[in-house]
């Protein structure tokens, strides 16, 4: 029975219960929440696009022009658009390494970004234009008042609010300034995603019906360079932000950081969009190219930087953790410095992998295993858990400890355990040497003479 006390605890610190074992995978799939936060959430993205292509994008003027979007265009968009999120989607995975998330996490940033952030700024960005707007002449830059002071403050609030509902409900498992600004990047890559389309669609339907717009397979190719390849960092970028706010929040015990961080962030991200919105309206000519050499890409170059060097501190973190584990005796001496290098960890997987399923299904979870062990002693030492993080560590290392039987533990020196597809050669053997196998009552017929000696008698 379940300790009223330790439940308590485990509540008040966001440590999940522990998963049922001995079950099967199909029980295990049905009983868990993730598997129903994902249908439902799935079940509402396709509700918000089918709402945004049909009752929005059907009645969408393009250029005073009623004709509006058909499905052939979107179609068409979208195969222009996917390359992009692709590219961005796979790095943003590929730098949540050391505790990576579940895909229903994943799935849940990248679909909020392309659905609901893009369904609500529409809708906002829609209603602050109306009051915005200079009835009659009025001021020819008017148009250009919600590109600027407007959207970048409400996209960026639609596409990190998945990043504070996760932080609310899950924050055990945003562990680190990664973990945030992966999941604030791919709702990132879902919204431009899905803004490409509308981008990519309208220029297809216009360029397609007006004369005055010239060659459409140029200027659909122009878009398409600017949008999705020279400036597709962009929204990335901004949310980044945002992140990199809420993980320090989540990461420090004191109540006003914990209030000001995600607001500096949010504030950084919209001023870095207003920016990016203001020259991309009002910039002409050379000094489009000069603000996006000199301020732009050097963004885009320290941003990279940036999470480069947190995948280092978070080696360092991982490794500095498992220590205090290894002096008190309940780790071996080589975890840290296995867990802690990200090529030793793959090569462990890939050792893991040529020895059979078990074997790589137990090495995966080993290594989750003791890196959420690191990160648990990681918030130990900040003063965000309180003892009632200690069952949970105690659970980690005596799974850690049964996972040993049959996982892959420490792969230096191993290799890969591959089979051997070509044929094996032939023996081949020398020429007969007298008096060796060919010789007398030999199966080899016997050499009549040997170079450089007569032949002995036979006795």
């Amino acid at each position: 029975m379940t300790n009223p006390v330790e439940e308590l605890a485990r509540r008040r610190n966001a440590i999940p219960a522990p998963s049922p074992t001995g079950n099967s995978l199909p029980e295990r799939v049905l009983k868990s929440r993730w598997t129903w936060i994902a249908v439902g959430m799935l079940l509402v993205y396709t509700a918000a696009l089918a709402w945004l292509f049909t009752d929005i994008v059907a009645n969408l003027q393009v250029n005073d022009d009623a004709t509006g979007l058909n499905v052939s265009s979107i179609r068409q968009a979208a195969w222009l658009a996917l390359p992009t999120v692709a590219f961005w989607t796979v790095l943003f995975l590929l730098a949540d390494r050391y505790r990576p998330q579940r895909l229903v996490v994943w799935f849940l940033a990248l679909g909020w970004g392309g659905a609901m952030a893009v369904l609500i700024s529409y809708y906002v960005n829609s209603w602050a234009a109306e009051h915005l707007g200079v009835a009659g002449p009025g001021d020819p830059a008017s148009a250009a008042r919600a590109a600027i002071f407007i959207a970048p403050f409400v996209e960026e609030a639609a596409k990190a609010s998945v990043v504070f509902l996760l932080a609310i409900f899950f924050r055990y498992r945003l562990t680190s300034k990664l973990s945030t600004i992966v999941l604030a990047g791919l709702s990132a890559a879902g919204f431009a995603f899905t803004e490409n389309i509308l981008y990519y669609a309208r220029v297809i339907v216009y360029s397609s019906t007006a004369i005055s717009a010239g060659d459409a397979q140029a200027a659909l190719d122009s878009i398409v360079w600017l949008r999705g390849v020279w400036t597709s960092f962009a929204h990335p970028l901004f949310t980044m932000m945002t992140g990199i706010g809420i993980a320090v929040a989540l990461r420090t015990h004191s109540k006003v950081v914990r209030v000001i961080a995600p607001l500096v962030g949010y504030l950084g991200a919209a001023f870095l969009h207003m920016l990016y919105n203001s020259q991309a309206t009002f910039a002409q000519g050379t000094m489009m190219y000069v603000l996006y050499f000199a301020v732009a890409l050097p963004m885009l170059l320290a941003g990279l930087f940036y999470v480069f060097r947190q995948i280092r501190n978070e080696s360092r973190r991982v490794r500095s953790r498992l220590v205090d584990f290894v002096q008190l005796g309940w780790l071996p001496p080589r975890d840290p410095e296995v867990m802690a290098r990200s090529r030793t960890r793959f090569h462990a997987g890939a050792v893991a992998i040529t020895r059979g399923w078990t074997c790589f299904v137990d090495t995966i979870v080993l290594q989750r295993t003791l890196t959420e062990l690191a990160y648990l002693r990681d918030g130990q030492v900040r003063g965000i858990l309180d003892t009632g993080s200690l069952p949970r560590e105690r659970e980690l290392v005596e799974k850690a400890k049964a996972l040993r039987a049959t996982a892959i533990s420490d792969p230096r020196g191993m290799k890969l355990n591959l089979p051997r597809w070509r044929r094996s050669k032939p023996v081949s053997y020398g020429p007969p040497n007298y008096p060796g196998p060919s010789g007398l009552a030999g199966s080899w017929p016997a050499p009549t003479s040997v170079p450089g000696r007569a032949p002995d008698p036979p006795r």
